[in-house]
């Protein structure tokens, strides 16, 4: 079979169109972003071996297994990242939230006591992939940036990602803020945090949705029986944590942003707001810290 025919007899199975082109570009061993060579190519013979290894693949597709884990990569706000079932697959409309980080650190509030220290600090809790936290460093190289994740599988595939991209993240292993070091050495002050931003867990723990997302890991998914808890958890230890003005933002479910306005609100955040993602879902909130 050709190009043409194997990406027709994949979309014929029931796979994707966009899917079968990257599936085929990784049998080939060129990168996704060659979908144009597969055009120019599309008479091109596909060796019998690469057809069976495209078979394989499309069958795990088939079975739900997303397609970045079968590649091994995910595209995420301008980086290639490595990605395996250790974590999830970072999903376009989180770079929603890092717009969000952009914005606020591009007016920050820098308390009296900060004058002499100008680097702006940023943590990612629950960082996966690291997909946020090498973003915001890729995109604003002063930025001090800290990652945290419970998860030690986590952190080994984010840290992998950073050294390989070059980029320099301070990783850390634990729950939420409470998995930051101590001190650092220096003042509280000095210790404090001015954007705070996690994508965490936020699907019902009987959700109907869990189902067609088998092949992620649960931790990184489901949060109580409301898919709360996690971020009632985060908000809560946030205002420690937070330098004077600092932001918190967070990404949560379709449905859960008046909630977690909310609970923002009970906790004493101002300039409570939300933001809408690709299809106009108010997916993201945060509030600012006084």
């Amino acid at each position: 079979m050709n190009i043409t025919q194997c990406l027709r007899h994949a979309i014929a199975l029931g796979v994707d169109r966009l899917d079968a082109q990257l599936l085929l570009l990784h049998t080939l061993g060129r990168s996704e972003h060659d979908r144009a060579w597969l055009l120019a190519h599309d008479t091109d013979e596909v060796s019998p071996e690469s057809q069976i290894r495209l078979q394989h693949s499309v069958l795990r597709r088939l079975a739900g297994e997303p397609a970045a884990y079968i590649t091994g990569s995910k595209e995420f706000y301008g980086l290639t990242l490595t990605v395996d079932a250790r974590v999830l697959v970072p999903r376009p409309d989180t770079e929603t939230l890092v717009d969000w980080v952009l914005e606020v650190l591009a007016h920050p509030a820098i308390p009296a006591e900060l004058v002499e220290f100008r680097a702006l600090r940023v943590v990612d809790l629950g960082t996966g992939s690291g997909a946020i936290a090498l973003a915001l460093k890729h995109t604003r190289p002063d930025l001090d940036v800290h990652a945290v994740d419970y998860s030690t599988d986590a952190l080994a595939v984010a840290q992998a990602n950073a050294l390989r991209l070059g980029l320099e993240v301070h990783f850390s292993q634990g729950s939420w803020l409470s998995g930051l070091p101590c001190g650092l050495n220096q003042p509280p002050a000095i210790d404090k945090f001015n954007v705070i931003v996690s994508n965490p867990p936020y699907i019902a723990a009987f959700d109907e949705h869990l189902a067609a997302l088998v092949h992620e890991p649960l931790q990184a998914l489901a949060s109580g029986t409301d898919g709360l808890d996690d971020i009632r958890q985060i908000i809560a230890q946030a205002p420690h944590h937070l330098s004077t003005g600092g932001w918190l933002l967070l990404e949560h479910g379709y449905n859960q942003a008046e909630k977690v306005r909310s609970l923002l609100s009970a906790a004493g955040f101002a300039q409570v707001q939300s933001r809408k993602d690709l299809a106009g879902i108010e997916r993201c909130s945060g509030g600012r810290w006084h």
